[in-house]
């Protein structure tokens, strides 16, 4: 989990893109749609002095209000866990989606909290208006150092477009946490893995 926690944080603001999805014209392009989300929140980020000076209960607050929220996060969930989702019982995938969206809220908070006035560039983006399923394509653009692709996958639902994986420098987000959590479930078994969710984010809260 240190891995993608690595990699996320190097994304810095490339993990909040998505503030106030669900409020937005679902018949908006989505690059369209990030584009201008992502003003939203850098003018946030940027006017917050608390958060610039690293005021961790807003950053949790930004993500939670502004970010999860905009996820499929059962699509995200099912794809994680693979063919365990469907062994799993109710309550194990319940525990597992509680758990899991602790460790996300988390891991964006830390990203969230990286920006620096990186630039953000979008990649130009063509799709016919009946696709449900799309990638925004970007780059981060940061002083002294190579830019980083940050791509976003998109589903259309009723509700309006929705992230449902990131795919940072060619890395997945669901590659990366399925590979990891299928090796514990393999070994351990599900409630083994719950357990360490659950251990890891309690020892995180104690230390905030």
């Amino acid at each position: 989990m240190k891995a993608i926690v690595k990699i996320l944080c190097l994304a810095g603001l490339g993990l909040t893109l998505f503030a106030n999805v669900a409020m937005a014209n679902i018949d908006m392009a989505p690059d369209v749609l990030v584009k201008q989300t992502a003003d939203d929140v850098l003018a946030i980020v940027k006017n917050d002095k608390d958060i610039q000076a690293g005021n961790q209960q807003k950053l949790f607050a930004v993500v939670e209000e502004k970010i999860l929220p905009n996820f499929d996060f059962d699509r995200v969930c099912r794809m994680v866990l693979g063919k365990n989702w469907k062994s799993a019982s109710p309550e194990q995938q319940a525990f597992f989606q509680k758990e899991f969206r602790s460790l996300l809220l988390r891991t964006y908070a830390t990203a969230l909290g990286k920006y620096r006035d990186q630039v953000i560039e979008y990649r130009p983006m063509q799709t016919d208006a009946s696709e449900k399923n799309v990638t925004v394509k970007t780059q981060i653009i940061q002083k002294g150092g190579q830019p980083i692709a940050v791509d976003y996958s998109l589903v259309k639902g009723p509700a309006g477009w929705k992230v449902y994986d990131i795919t940072i420098e060619s890395v997945s987000l669901v590659t990366n946490y399925r590979s990891q959590f299928s090796s514990e479930i393999r070994q351990n078994g599900i409630d083994s893995l719950n357990k360490k969710l659950a251990d890891k984010n309690a020892a995180a809260d104690e230390k905030r």
